[in-house]
């Protein structure tokens, strides 16, 4: 069976930006609002940060739950895993989520200053300076028979969906607009040469774009 490549839950605002400018150690996603480009997702029973036993059911409900479905390692961007710039100055740093990251498995950090890898719980970073297909190739070996997930972020995607990697796309786009930042495309008609798609309204307001390979 072949290992996919996917794109799980990764989110852009109306006009195609996943993040905004201005990213720091206080706001992630720079000038944008993840409260409310992510709210679909902390609404579900299935959000990983819920603390009650309420939140909703249905479609939104059911991308939350798929994210970690028969995922083996991770790839993401250096401005994923961290607001710095340049050369490493804190290897202290080890990313936004604590001690208890939620990925569970391996993830290869692109960089053009690598670092070593440590391990947080039972995720390890890796810290490599390579092009897309050969660290896919390392993540893949990684897996071991699964798939691997692109985390973003969407300059990251837009790499790797350049190189002709992707397999599988989900990309929920949510009804906010920002107006500038790092954006994965004008309009998702750009990938109908290469890519089937399907598009499904959530009662939410969110709006799921499905692809996968023709």
């Amino acid at each position: 069976m072949s290992q996919l490549l996917r794109v799980q839950n990764f989110n852009v605002t109306r006009d195609g930006f996943g993040a905004g400018e201005n990213q720091s150690l206080e706001r992630p996603f720079g000038d944008a609002d993840p409260g409310a480009m992510f709210a679909w997702a902390g609404a579900t029973a299935s959000w990983p940060a819920r603390t009650d036993s309420g939140g909703s059911r249905g479609l939104d409900d059911y991308f939350t739950r798929d994210f970690t479905r028969n995922i083996g390692a991770e790839i993401m961007g250096r401005n994923k895993f961290g607001p710095q710039r340049g050369p490493w100055r804190d290897h202290d740093w080890r990313g936004w989520w604590g001690d208890e990251p939620p990925f569970h498995t391996p993830v290869f950090v692109l960089t053009h200053h690598p670092r070593p890898s440590f391990t947080l719980a039972d995720t390890t970073f890796h810290f490599v300076d390579t092009d897309p297909a050969s660290v896919l190739d390392q993540a893949r070996e990684a897996a071991q028979g699964k798939d691997v997930r692109l985390g973003g972020g969407a300059t990251t995607i837009r790499q790797f969906l350049d190189a002709d990697l992707v397999d599988t796309m989900h990309v929920a786009v949510s009804p906010v607009e920002l107006g500038s930042g790092s954006r994965l495309w004008e309009s998702p008609d750009e990938l109908r040469d290469r890519f089937h798609l399907e598009v499904v309204p959530s009662p939410s307001g969110v709006v799921h774009h499905l692809f996968w390979r023709k």
